[in-house]
This record gives structure tokens, C-alpha cells and sequence, in this order.
């Protein structure tokens, strides 16, 4: 049993490659489900636990919703192929032999494709949403020192009922 059914109590070992093959099969567009089941090492008694199982019942659900509004697209793919890889980057973070760097590596595209990295303070520069434009002048470095004023004001000043069109 592996570590997620020692933890639930379950014995499910369905993925979720094999779901959205299911869903493909379900929508009309994927292999007869004899090859699903064999590529995939289940017998049809086990899909029919599966379809007991309501998070596997809901995954095959949202494939083939998925596959009816939008079609079967690269993205739809690449999004199950990447769930599944998931296991194998599990796998790699815990095991001894990988190198730091590679659990490093593997640690940040994990929270970077989740959306869980930090976005930098909306005060900490140019505005998030318009891009804008952030000025520094350095005056020397010397902080306490004060700022040197510039004037501006115009020599010859007209006031607005002194204007005749």
C-alpha cells in the first residue's frame, strides 16, 4: 500500500492519466476501454470499485465536462501528463540519492506551478496593475544631509482677469 492509502485507508490506485482516458473513452474519442484497462494494469472489477469511489467518479466528471465544452486540447493534455508527474517529483524530493539542487529545483516549479510564490509588495515600486515608471536620484548617498530646494517661480505672473481675448 502506498503512503496517501496508508493515510486515507485506501487501496484506490487509480491516476489521474487513467481518469481522463476514461472520460476520452466516455466521451466517444478515446481507445475501447479493454486497451485503458490493460495499459494501465486493472481489471474491469477494479474499474468498478473505482466508480465507487466518488473522487474518482468527480475526476472523470470534470474530464469529460472539460472535453465537451472545450475539446481535447494540447493544454487538457499537458495538464494530465503534469498531475501525474507530480508522483514522480514526490518521489524524487524524498529520495536520498537525488542532490540538493535538484529537490531545490524541484521544491520551487512545484510552488511556482501551484501559484503559491510570492508576488512582490504592491508598495515596493511601479504599480502592478499599469506597469508605471519609479524615478531614483541618488543625491551622494548621505541620507541625513538635507535636500537641496529648487524654486521654481515665474518671473512674470498674469492673473486670469488680467487676460483679454
Amino acid at each position: 500500500m502506498d503512503i496517501a492509502g496508508e493515510i486515507l485507508g485506501s487501496t484506490t490506485k487509480w491516476t489521474d492519466r487513467f481518469a481522463f482516458e476514461v472520460a476520452l473513452r466516455v466521451e466517444g474519442s478515446g481507445e475501447p476501454l479493454q486497451d485503458i484497462l490493460d495499459k494501465h494494469g486493472f481489471t474491469r472489477r477494479d474499474l468498478k470499485k473505482f466508480n465507487k469511489d466518488p473522487v474518482f467518479v468527480r475526476r472523470v466528471e470534470a474530464y469529460s465536462d472539460d472535453i465537451r465544452e472545450n475539446g481535447i486540447t494540447f493544454k487538457m493534455k499537458a495538464k494530465a501528463q503534469a498531475e501525474e508527474l507530480l508522483t514522480t517529483s514526490w518521489t524524487l524530493i524524498h529520495a536520498d540519492s537525488t542532490s540538493p539542487a535538484v529537490k531545490a529545483d524541484l521544491i520551487k516549479s512545484t510552488v511556482k506551478w501551484a501559484g503559491l510564490e510570492v508576488k512582490p509588495e504592491a508598495d515596493s515600486g511601479a504599480s502592478i496593475a499599469g506597469g508605471g515608471v519609479t524615478i531614483t536620484i541618488d543625491m551622494g548617498g548621505k541620507t541625513d544631509a538635507p535636500l537641496p530646494m529648487v524654486d521654481i517661480t515665474p518671473d512674470n505672473t498674469t492673473q486670469i482677469g488680467d487676460i483679454d481675448g
